[in-house]
């Protein structure tokens, strides 16, 4: 959706053919047929920061905004990169989803964005606060003799 258009040739998301898109990057993607899922670990290109999360995609992008990436994708011993950040600096983009669930990852976003003073937002210990306390409240709340005979 970032580049200037989406091929769909084998009508995946639609009828067969391309559409525009925002044209924020100097880049098209196809769709293909086959979606990609695997765990990852990067690092950002632009923060020592590093990064695990999934990539799940049917697109393949290409162009010249890939020059410009916006992580490295650590594969064995080498890496490689992914994702695009606009020559302006003003718009980036990734196949890789859970880039705000690690402090670090998600300061260094932050910084990129402009926050120049930041409390660190730890996603992780959020999540686990907030888990805890459904938990607590299924406990508080809950007829559990009533389940009983489900259970």
């Amino acid at each position: 959706m970032l580049g200037r258009l989406i091929h769909d040739p084998y009508a995946i998301e639609g009828e067969a053919g391309s559409s525009a898109g925002f044209g924020w990057l100097d880049m098209e993607t196809t769709l293909e047929q086959s979606k990609q899922l695997r765990q990852v670990a990067a690092t950002l290109a632009f923060a020592d920061a590093q990064v695990s999360g999934y990539e799940i995609h049917m697109g393949v992008s290409a162009g010249n905004a890939l020059q410009n990436p916006a992580l490295y994708i650590a594969d064995g011993q080498t890496s490689h990169p992914e994702g695009a950040i606009s020559m302006d600096n003003q718009v980036a983009g990734t196949y890789l989803h859970g880039l705000f669930d690690h402090a670090q990852s998600c300061a260094g976003w932050l910084q990129w964005a402009g926050l120049q003073e930041q409390d660190i937002f730890d996603y992780e210990q959020l999540r686990s606060n907030e888990l805890d306390r459904l938990a607590d409240c299924v406990e508080q709340h809950l007829d559990w003799s009533k389940l009983a005979q489900y259970i």
